[in-house]
């Protein structure tokens, strides 16, 4: 006679804490190889709609993923093209700005002197400390995502591999999924993938317009106001938006001493303004129309994923972090049984009305206690 054995609480608490333990050891050290691949899927899935329209107009399979993967290069190349040229004009005055900074260290370190009566040698020797400290943060981290040659590679050939063996492959993998579920679930699965499919390609793109148009308003306001390579800090802080919080504060701070140390200090409060500005019109606008209306996110769970993101793969697992919780969103929203765990990563407050626990004290209860006593 068989009986169903059932696990007490603390079991099944220890077995779900050993396998999330192992699983991101698993993704910690696998990061080579999972991170390319995540990039490719996303990738993947923008580029999917014109590979499906290529192919509806009788162009073959192979050849359409060939023309859309030769679309998505053509786009970063010409990115790549306008962020290079900045970059190289960019160091060729280097050395002039670096010589306006100083200096207006100089003013600064000579002003907190005489103001809080400190030595002006403690405080270069501070600046300097910091300073060094952020140059080797700085050079340890572009070794790690730009500088080694398996970097390279992934970014010159096994990306693009990536992205055109996933899209040939689309079919088998789902029909990998359909095989993971009984027949009588086929259905059901099939719905939650379309549904999934159209709403994360929605919020890709949404994410990918989002980021255009702050670039552009970041670049014109700049360049109106005659800050020097206004098109480069326009567009990386477009790309550091897209972490939330902690991008659009590094973001600013970079238009903010591009405009210290080439422009008036009065600049300063120009930029500061400026960015305000294009921060509300993001949050209140942009977000809410083009991305937020696909999927949405709270602000809490925006930070931990971003902080877990930083501290599993670094820098691209910050830019992944995001997208990828947005997915699983998606995916949870349309599953039953995993309801509640979208309802925890969106922003959706349930009304008082609708409030399972209520920790306020009864009245009758407080009446009865005292009557008691």
């Amino acid at each position: 006679m068989k009986s169903d054995m059932v696990l007490p609480g603390y079991l099944k608490a220890t077995i779900i804490l050993i396998g999330i333990v192992v699983l991101t050891f698993m993704l910690y050290i696998g990061k080579d190889i999972i991170v390319p691949l995540i990039y490719a899927t996303i990738f993947a899935i923008l580029l999917n709609p014109l590979v499906n329209y290529l192919h509806s107009k009788g162009i073959n399979r192979i050849l359409s993923i060939f023309i859309a993967l030769l679309f998505g290069l053509f786009c970063t190349a010409v990115l790549f093209y306008f962020v290079t040229s900045q970059i190289s004009r960019f160091t060729e005055e280097f050395p002039q700005l670096k010589d306006k900074f100083n200096g207006f260290l100089s003013g600064i370190t000579a002003f907190v002197s005489h103001a809080f009566n400190i030595s002006e040698e403690a405080i270069d020797t501070w600046i300097t400390d910091t300073r060094d400290g952020i140059v080797e943060s700085s050079r340890a981290i572009i070794g790690k995502t730009l500088l080694t040659l398996s970097g390279v590679l992934v970014l010159i050939f096994l990306l693009p591999v990536y992205i055109f063996m996933i899209l040939f492959y689309k079919p088998l993998l789902l029909e990998f999924i359909h095989k993971l579920f009984n027949r009588m679930h086929h259905d059901k699965v099939a719905d939650v993938l379309l549904q999934s499919k159209g709403l994360i390609q929605s919020y890709l793109v949404g994410l990918l317009i989002e980021a255009g148009i702050v670039a552009a308003l970041n670049a014109t306001a700049l360049l109106i106001l005659g800050i020097k390579y206004a098109i480069l800090i326009g567009i990386i802080g477009a790309i550091l938006n897209i972490i939330p919080y902690i991008g659009g504060i590094i973001a600013i701070s970079l238009a903010m001493i591009m405009a210290l140390i080439t422009m008036p200090p009065s600049y300063v409060l120009f930029v500061f303004i400026a960015y305000l500005a294009i921060q509300f019109l993001d949050n209140n606008f942009l977000v809410p129309k083009i991305v937020a209306s696909k999927v949405k996110l709270n602000a809490l769970v925006s930070l931990v994923v971003v902080l877990i993101g930083n501290a599993l793969w670094g820098i691209p697992g910050m830019f992944l972090s995001i997208p990828l919780t947005a997915i699983l969103k998606v995916i949870f929203d349309r599953i039953e049984g995993l309801k509640p765990w979208g309802l925890l990563l969106g922003d959706s407050m349930p009304s008082s009305s609708k409030q399972i626990f209520n920790f306020r004290k009864s009245p009758a209860k407080t009446k009865v206690v005292s009557a008691n006593k």
